[in-house]
């Protein structure tokens, strides 16, 4: 059995972002909570009892705090259910988190290479001490079973594999694009019964990416803009979805409509997207056919 946790839904910035004026973002602020979410991150255990966190986003003391499947057990002075942290990508928005969990608490961090030499370029990353938090490197292709603190077995067995996307942006002036800078991730259970996949960045969908969807029960895929020129169009912006290495809906939905997949979710979805107004005629249309776009904290068992 898989358990999940959306613990955030939205983009970089979340909904509403500090210094946006947009319509989703003002509605957020006025009148319609239901449209507020935090960055894009989530929690998976196979066990109910340990969790391993794909990605850290800048909101994760907020989104710790807020979801009590996190919380320390019931009696322990220190403890945390949190046995693991796995990164997708070098962005902000995936691992500004990490620093909220320095307060001595033990867990696997899991990335690739590239990612990992970020960390280690960033001397404000030591604050996780190497002890508590060892950095273990992890390969496309090379399914792992993470472990727990202590050495258990999770019950997870995890294949990451790359994906079309880009460099972080705060990188871009100093290196290249390389295989490792975005992957994706297969998750399932040891029994190999239930099979999930993360994928939220992606710049098109390959032959390859659709075979790792191919009888997926639920896949979280990229959902940050409805249309490739939005933040063009919304005046928010210079740059289309795919110079910022992520397919829109309106493109992802017909490319995906033919594949068997359990459930659908968009996520790391944008303050600009008008797929976040459940009114919308977006909206509607992702739901037709057959997407989800979710809330923070909503739940799912597999």
């Amino acid at each position: 059995m898989l358990s999940i946790v959306i613990l955030g839904a939205a983009a970089g910035g979340g909904v509403p972002q500090w210094n946006c004026g947009c319509a989703n973002c003002r509605s957020a602020r006025n009148g319609h909570p239901e449209l507020k979410s935090t960055q894009a991150s989530i929690a998976v255990s196979a066990d109910q009892q340990n969790w391993f966190l794909i990605n850290a986003s800048p909101d994760l003391r907020q989104q710790l705090t807020g979801t009590p499947a996190l919380h320390p057990r019931a009696g322990a002075l220190r403890h945390s259910p949190v046995a693991g942290v796995i990164l997708t990508n070098g962005e902000v928005d995936a691992l500004a988190g990490l620093l909220s969990l320095r307060e001595g608490a033990a867990f696997g961090l899991y990335a690739h290479r590239r990612v990992l030499d970020i960390l280690d370029d960033n001397p404000i990353f030591n604050v996780l001490r190497a002890d508590l938090v060892p950095r273990r490197a992890i390969d496309v292709g090379a399914a792992f079973e993470p472990t727990l603190p202590g050495g258990q077995v999770s019950g997870l067995v995890v294949e990451p594999f790359a994906v079309p996307g880009k460099i972080a942006l705060y990188l871009e002036a100093a290196d290249s694009n390389a295989e490792g800078d975005t992957i994706g991730l297969v998750i399932r259970d040891t029994a190999r019964t239930r099979k999930l996949v993360f994928l939220a960045a992606c710049a098109e969908v390959t032959p390859a990416i659709a075979a790792r969807l191919e009888g997926a029960d639920l896949v979280f895929f990229d959902g940050t803009l409805w249309r490739d020129d939005e933040m063009i169009t919304a005046g928010l912006g210079q740059k289309t979805g795919q110079r910022m290495g992520h397919i829109s809906m309106r493109e992802a939905i017909p490319a995906l409509a033919g594949l068997d997949i359990g459930r659908r979710v968009f996520l790391h979805i944008n303050n600009s997207n008008p797929a976040l107004r459940p009114d919308s005629p977006e909206r509607r249309e992702a739901a037709h056919a057959g997407w989800i776009v979710p809330a923070d904290g909503m739940e799912i068992t597999l």
